[in-house]
């Protein structure tokens, strides 16, 4: 590819043509404001805050959406360009609830850095937000429209990304708005809670619902029993919020921070992603070897839940019957473990930290219910839990490492590349070959099912019969795969689908700038967690097979059926939220 040489801020830079001039001016370490860019989406250029003086044209130029080109001489801080800058800000301003003292996004908001950079405290303008009511009526997610800047990303990643296509526009002029059609809250639609809007919302319109002082009166109420899981992928991710480097491991110091924090029990839902296997993988042989409906397609991701219960109900026969790693180890916590510890099941409260927002609801599902109680009783998000530490005031980088506990303590690699896409599956296969060949694996690597391409698949060859499998991530690359279904072309066995881009590392309740350069990172680092670990295939791990000795029997057993797997039924476009236990 041709490069180009051009200045900016008289500072030569040479990029490859087809460069725009804000991606150009990063290469020299300029970060010219912007709220509506987003690296991973399309060009939208429509707040303009990213406007530039370039040599010889009359107007200020949009540095999002103007190309470089030879001999191209840019200016970005001139008192022209600081000028509009601020003025566009003040417009936003003007239109934005400014209550940032009770904004999740407090301290972590596009829009305020933006105002303390051009020391805006303030606005000669006249406050005019213009607002829809406020959208807080499902279990999963908060939208406020008083503090949309109408940037666009979120609609972007619901339409374009998840092709959900939910989220919209409505209006003209000063009435213009991002909502659902006709202006309905999101429990009347086919959003399925993923939370990937939030994720790259640059401000505090749409946020994860916050159950954390749920979890902190369970602390402090002595007749509780207080348990936590964590989800594989929210160990990679954490310190991104106290700005250690992207994909750091930091699963010691998580453990350390939570048993601070006063839990009583700290566990690893690594150890009921390997139950899953056991369950799911069994699952899958039984539908081979015995006749049962093909392909077979994980069910783990609440967001793939209620995409498939929304607009594809036609094939839920397809489905999985096990619950989601989250939902198995609450079920657990609400019988085995309170049978081993000689306690009453209402007095053990299970928290869940989760990288996903649709497991807000999934946990509140009338299904998920074990001994009359509910399986899991909050869960958090990887940024709530950051929240709770910061409260706290733990200095989380200082922590020595602690340990997960027992009997829910030991995961193996297989459970802990849940997190990202195509680790279910290959972590699936690891088991199932082993189990119907009896022969260990020639290798425990299943490289065509790793990375962030959108689909992806691979040929297994299990003694005499080759297994065609399949991963998608993302719903709008699901689609693809369930289109191919509902024709009768799937060349399939088995099909792994996660809700999210990237799977669990790039969940709708991860750090906010999950980018896809922050997601290949996380990713690597779940792979290098499997390569560490002594134990890497779930059919090995020695406190499942116990618990099946002890407590299940065997997998597809009455036991694990009556625990581990549920019915996913069709809802239709709108969620009946009334037999919610919870619900208000």
């Amino acid at each position: 590819m041709k490069n180009i040489k051009i200045k900016i801020d008289n500072i030569e830079v040479i990029v490859p043509e087809g460069t725009t001039i804000l991606e150009a001016a990063k290469k020299v370490n300029i970060n010219i404001p912007h709220l509506c860019y987003h690296p991973d989406q399309a060009i939208k250029a429509n707040c303009r805050l990213c406007v530039v003086d370039v040599s010889g044209s009359r107007k200020l130029t949009a540095a999002c959406s103007s190309f470089v080109y030879e001999g191209m001489e840019v200016h970005t801080n001139t008192k022209k360009v600081r000028d509009m800058q601020k003025g566009i800000l003040e417009l936003i301003l003007a239109n934005h609830d400014q209550d940032c003292l009770k904004c999740l996004r407090n301290g972590n908001c596009e829009l305020q850095a933006l105002c303390q950079r051009f020391n805006i405290s303030k606005t000669n303008l006249v406050d005019t937000v213009d607002a829809l009511p406020l959208d807080d009526t499902n279990p999963s997610l908060i939208r406020d429209s008083a503090k949309c800047v109408k940037c666009n990303r979120c609609v972007d990643a619901c339409q374009k990304v998840q092709e959900v296509h939910v989220l919209t526009h409505s209006h003209r002029s000063v009435h213009y708005n991002i909502t659902p059609a006709y202006e309905m809250p999101l429990e009347q639609t086919f959003c399925v809670f993923c939370g990937q809007c939030a994720a790259v919302c640059p401000v505090g319109a749409i946020v994860e619902k916050d159950d954390t002082a749920k979890v902190w009166d369970a602390i402090y109420d002595p007749k509780k029993h207080v348990i936590v899981q964590v989800a594989p992928a929210v160990r990679v991710a954490l310190g991104d919020a106290f700005n250690l480097p992207k994909g750091t491991i930091v699963t010691g110091k998580m453990v350390a921070a939570l048993r601070r924090l006063g839990f009583d029990k700290i566990f690893d839902t690594n150890f009921t992603a390997d139950l899953t296997i056991m369950e799911e993988g069994n699952e899958l042989i039984q539908r081979l070897t015995k006749g049962g409906t093909l392909p077979m397609i994980t069910s783990c991701s609440p967001g793939w839940i209620n995409f498939i219960e929304g607009r594809y109900d036609h094939l839920l026969a397809h489905l999985s019957s096990c619950k989601s790693p989250q939902q198995m180890f609450g079920a657990l916590s609400k019988s085995y473990y309170p049978e081993m510890a000689g306690m009453d099941p209402k007095n053990v409260y299970t928290v869940s930290i989760m990288p996903c927002t649709a497991k807000k609801y999934e946990a509140q599902r009338p299904e998920m219910m074990t001994n009359g109680v509910a399986e899991v009783d909050a869960v958090l998000t990887t940024r709530e839990l950051a929240r709770m530490i910061q409260s706290a005031g733990i200095d989380f980088v200082a922590l020595e490492e602690d340990q997960f506990d027992n009997p829910f303590g030991i995961g193996t690699g297989a459970g802990a590349i849940f997190g990202a896409t195509g680790g279910v599956m290959e972590a699936a296969l690891r088991t199932a070959y082993e189990v119907i060949t009896g022969k260990g694996l020639p290798s425990l690597n299943f490289t065509e099912v790793r990375g962030l391409s959108g689909i992806k698949e691979s040929i297994v060859l299990i003694d005499d019969m080759e297994l065609k499998v399949a991963v998608a991530h993302g719903l709008g690359n699901a689609k693809i795969l369930l289109k191919q279904i509902e024709k009768g072309e799937s060349p399939y066995a088995f099909i792994e689908i996660m809700a999210c881009p990237g799977g669990c590392i790039g969940g709708g309740g991860q750090p906010i700038k999950s980018t896809r350069d922050v997601k290949e990172k996380r990713i690597e680092a779940i792979y290098k967690i499997d390569e560490d670990l002594p134990l890497r295939k779930s059919h090995k791990n020695p406190d499942i097979l116990k618990l099946y000795d002890n407590y299940l029997g065997e997998p597809l057993g009455h036991k694990s059926h009556q625990l581990l797997h549920t019915h996913y039924h069709s809802r239709g476009m709108k969620y009946n939220f009334s037999e919610l236990p919870n619900h208000k």
